[in-house]
């Protein structure tokens, strides 16, 4: 596990959450931070500062984390790295060796009103590794729903992001809950008749289609809690709507030939800057 520190709050907060995933993945755990991470979240320079001071500064916010960790646990092993550079081109750097990258919502020196800091926003979208942005209230982020939420689009791409979410709901004692919206145009009139008619032709679909993505996994992990959430509605409202009693929310995102990392569509970016619990993003395609 790698985990982006910054000495803010969300990246403590991040700090923290990973944390506990290594101690139930049984995984180590690396703590990096790009010492130049100041300049990039608008921090103002003073005189005085040069290039040794920065460095000082930075060995000393890593070094109080890793005190942080073992104050906390000694069950898992933890290094750090202090890296001269971009710190969300450091954390993709690291990506293509880890499990996981995790990062917090903000960083130092956003702005207040920014729901999703640039770094974290960078690393979701190019790291090689699944990228959780921890976020949300207390209560998601310490696991107090017992629920990992997953969505998917089609049955085909949604392998990587069904074992993700599998292994997390294991790991955790928890249950899963398999979403996919759909939706029909003519429901969308402002005068047709709402019902739940279970005979409906694009909830069967959608209904078949996660049967369809699922059916291995389940036979896989058989004594795990599925449930499986056909909704009509907008990916991103139904997705939003899931992670409010979540613990984890995971979302697929594709790789395109010829663009470098992850692309992250809008579902994406809705469910990174407003999702009321941690969100893992995981490559496919």
């Amino acid at each position: 596990m790698v985990v982006g520190v910054d000495g803010s709050q969300p990246s403590l907060q991040a700090l923290d959450w990973a944390l506990a995933e290594a101690v139930r993945r049984g995984a180590g755990l690396r703590i990096v931070h790009g010492f130049s991470w100041e300049w990039y979240e608008g921090h103002e320079l003073s005189f005085g500062i040069n290039r040794s001071t920065v460095r000082v500064h930075a060995d000393h916010m890593v070094a109080q984390a890793v005190e942080r960790t073992y104050r906390r646990t000694v069950a898992v092993k933890v290094t750090s790295k202090v890296l001269p550079e971009d710190p969300a081109a450091a954390l993709v750097h690291e990506s293509r060796e880890a499990g996981a990258v995790v990062v917090g919502s903000r960083g130092r020196g956003e702005l207040a009103g920014l729901l999703l800091g640039s770094v974290s926003l960078s690393v979701a979208a190019h790291a090689e590794s699944p990228v959780i942005v921890v976020r949300g209230a207390e209560r998601n982020r310490k696991g107090g729903f017992g629920t990992v939420a997953v969505g998917i689009d089609e049955a085909k791409s949604a392998g990587p992001a069904l074992e993700f979410a599998f292994a997390a709901a294991e790991q955790r004692g928890a249950a899963l809950r398999v979403v996919h919206a759909w939706r029909c145009p003519a429901h969308e009139a402002a005068d047709y008749p709402r019902s739940e008619d279970e005979t409906d032709p694009h909830r069967l679909r959608a209904e078949a289609l996660l049967d369809q993505a699922l059916d291995p996994h389940v036979r896989a992990h058989p004594t795990l809690a599925v449930h499986r959430v056909a909704a009509e509605g907008r990916p991103r409202t139904v997705l939003l709507e899931a992670a409010v009693t979540a613990d984890l929310l995971v979302v697929g995102a594709r790789r395109r030939p010829g663009h470098v990392g992850m692309q992250l569509g809008a579902v994406n970016h809705a469910v990174l800057h407003h999702a009321a619990c941690p969100v893992a993003v995981v490559p496919h395609g």
